[in-house]
């Protein structure tokens, strides 16, 4: 490797050569592969993180290409997954980078078990409180900074948590109003991601090269149309009984009755259907009990059934998407109905 690869990042004060080796040391896992997962995951391979591991649940499609800047037409065309379409793309980017990418949905005892693998900092790449408040448990039980985000339209948000020291996910959202608006409702525009990338890769960057005094101490929101930037003090919102960082945290969102089984997708009407164990499927075997129904198309890594109005995506792991319907109802009696 080029002596000169990270020259310019080794030549600013606060990383230095020695920050540069401790970002080469450690780890980050970056929980969704969309619009923040992809961008943050690209500048933090840039920057030369040793280990980048990458969880999505997905795959790549043409309404994605707007704003999730590692994926390609092919990768629509061929319903990559994205975790997978995203690794391809960084190895190409910087082949030093330990890149581990996971096509799976992220269930508790999946994120715990990737967060113990010596992860050093989490990036919130989701599209889901769900998710996020299962990543803040997790986090507080473990004691590992992540860095929440969300973005939506021309507005964006972000705000470090530490555990231990500041307030967590379930804190704020006691005092501070997160909004209903996705995506898929009311748009977005891609400087929006970028902002809140920049913010939360910054972040991740302090804390890689142990800079823990530089941190932003405030919680960040921005709407980029209308010019607005607002930086919010939450210390005090920290609770000495939240449930989930207080001195008594029983860490809720990791009990199994909070455990999501089926789940609407971010206003794509679609609903995901989750096995309530594991389990590997043969995509060959699907593919053909599926054949008979409808038009069938496979690639490595999953199988899709279009019928009509609908579509059945059937992945390895036992996951389903059922494209067509926001009716859990519905969308369980096809999954039923054509996987038994």
């Amino acid at each position: 490797m080029s002596s000169e690869r990270y020259s310019r990042q080794e030549l600013f004060t606060p990383i230095g050569k020695s920050g540069q080796e401790k970002i080469v040391s450690k780890h980050v896992l970056i929980i969704g592969a969309g619009a923040l997962g992809t961008a943050s995951a690209e500048a933090l391979v840039r920057a030369g993180v040793g280990t980048v591991t990458i969880i999505d649940r997905d795959y790549v499609e043409w309404s994605n290409l707007q704003r999730q800047q590692l994926y390609t037409e092919e990768n629509a065309e061929r319903r990559t997954p994205k975790a997978v379409a995203a690794k391809n793309r960084l190895q190409e980017v910087n082949s030093s980078v330990n890149i581990h990418a996971h096509v799976m949905d992220g269930n508790i005892e999946e994120l715990e078990s990737l967060i113990t693998q010596g992860v050093d900092v989490i990036i919130d790449a989701t599209d889901n409180f769900d998710t996020r408040l299962i990543i803040n448990d997790l986090a507080q039980k473990h004691q590992v900074p992540w860095v929440y985000g969300a973005c939506v339209g021309s507005y964006g948000i972000s705000y470090t948590i530490l555990p231990g020291e500041t307030p967590c996910l379930s804190c704020l959202l006691d005092t501070v109003p997160m909004g209903g608006m996705t995506c898929d409702t009311v748009g977005i525009i891609s400087p929006a991601v970028q902002m809140v990338v920049s913010y939360q890769v910054t972040e991740v960057l302090k804390l890689l090269v142990e800079d823990k005094a530089s941190l932003r101490k405030k919680l960040v929101s921005f709407d980029l149309w209308k010019n607005q930037h607002t930086m919010i003090a939450v210390d005090k919102v920290k609770k000495a009984d939240c449930p989930s960082c207080g001195e008594q945290a029983t860490y809720p969102f990791l009990a199994y009755e909070n455990q999501t089984k089926t789940a609407v997708l971010c206003g794509r009407n679609t609903v995901q259907i989750r096995p309530a164990e594991g389990m590997k499927r043969s995509l060959d075997a699907v593919a053909e009990s599926l054949r008979p129904h409808g038009k069938v198309e496979q690639n490595p890594y999953l199988v899709s059934l279009t019928m009509d109005e609908k579509r059945l995506v059937v992945f390895q792991d036992g996951r389903a998407f059922i494209h067509g319907t926001n009716d859990i109802s519905e969308a369980k009696t096809i999954y039923y109905r054509y996987l038994g």
